[in-house]
């Protein structure tokens, strides 16, 4: 896996625009933005925020920076697009830099972050890479959760070789923060291809490599950190906007509930019953949690919960699925 570490940083002299979008985002703004500012080896960087009609304090907090930062107030949003896709959108046709650092409001940077990733991109010669931000995981759902995220794709594909392959299919990414060349963006029309898409960064992504772009994901858990959800109603609310998407839809969503029950619940329930078989099953499977929490910085104790994890992230993916259905799926105040 590729990483970002900060002793690769170096001076970037091509211009840099940190574009972040915030809706009702008052409890992250003064940390998100100051760690934005405090971005170092880049000559020519900006910091824009867009309050996406936010209710909360989000508006009279960024006003504290002044001059420092652009703020943007964001349009009402169209009914064929997604509030994120629009909000980036908004961002990126107020900037004319290099390079677009899209970064959400829970994010928070080191000062070589952004130039340690760019400085990355450029040695191997992409379009856009995805830094994986170490994930900040408290309340006991996020402890459960959180990990997964990482697992996932580290568990199932070599990177390396999506990374020469360019299939949509194995793309892996994070919308937490996410850099693109502009030119490559523009090339591929931008959130407004993607527009109504509610995995914005997977599907971004994919966009690019089917343009014959280059890039992929970076563990940059050493100078990136972001606390997604901070109470287990909205970690819920969260993963249940689009849980019913991220296998593709009700095929490959079987598909994934069937290998995630054989190698992970089907394992723990035969090691009860006393099969060896079984016990070295739910062995290995841990082992992989424990690798993946060592390589991403997370907490290596939260694999021996995997089994209760993995029946906790199906239980999401069914309660998805029944809010889609229903029509009842929302984020942030707004129907999907």
């Amino acid at each position: 896996m590729r990483v970002v570490r900060a002793a690769g940083s170096r001076d970037i002299t091509e211009s840099i625009a940190i574009l972040i979008p915030m809706r009702n985002e008052e409890r992250n703004v003064t940390e998100c933005v100051e760690s934005a500012l405090a971005s170092t080896q880049l000559s020519n960087f900006s910091v824009t925020v867009l309050n996406d009609n936010s209710t909360d304090q989000t508006e009279r907090l960024l006003t504290d920076f002044g001059p420092r930062i652009t703020v943007l107030q964001g349009a009402a949003l169209p009914a064929e697009w997604m509030g994120k896709n629009f909000a980036l959108s908004q961002l990126s046709e107020r900037s004319g830099a290099e390079f677009l650092v899209f970064s959400d409001a829970d994010v928070r940077l080191t000062p070589k972050a952004i130039s340690s990733s760019v400085a990355l991109m450029q040695r191997l010669n992409w379009d856009y890479i995805s830094p994986y931000p170490r994930q900040v995981a408290r309340s006991f759902a996020e402890l459960l959760i959180q990990p997964l995220l990482q697992w996932s794709w580290m568990s199932s594909v070599i990177l390396r070789i999506a990374e020469k392959s360019q299939r949509p299919s194995t793309t892996i990414a994070n919308g937490q923060l996410f850099i693109v060349r502009r030119s490559a963006y523009e090339e591929i029309g931008g959130h407004e291809n993607i527009k109504n898409e509610v995995l914005d960064d997977m599907e971004l992504a994919r966009e690019l490599v089917r343009h014959g772009f280059r890039g992929g994901v970076a563990d940059a858990s050493q100078v990136v950190s972001c606390r997604m959800y901070e109470s287990g109603k909205e970690l819920i609310e969260g993963y249940t906007k689009s849980l019913w998407r991220a296998f593709g839809g009700v095929s490959g969503t079987v598909l994934a509930i069937l290998i995630l029950t054989w190698t992970s619940l089907t394992p723990f329930y035969g090691a009860l019953t006393g099969s060896l078989l079984a016990c070295g099953g739910l062995v290995l499977t841990t082992l992989s949690r424990v690798v993946v929490a060592i390589r991403t910085r997370s907490n290596v104790w939260l694999s021996l919960l995997h089994p209760l994890a993995i029946l906790f992230l199906l239980l999401l993916i069914a309660l998805s699925w029944m809010k889609k259905r229903n029509g009842t799926l929302q984020w942030r105040g707004r129907t999907i």
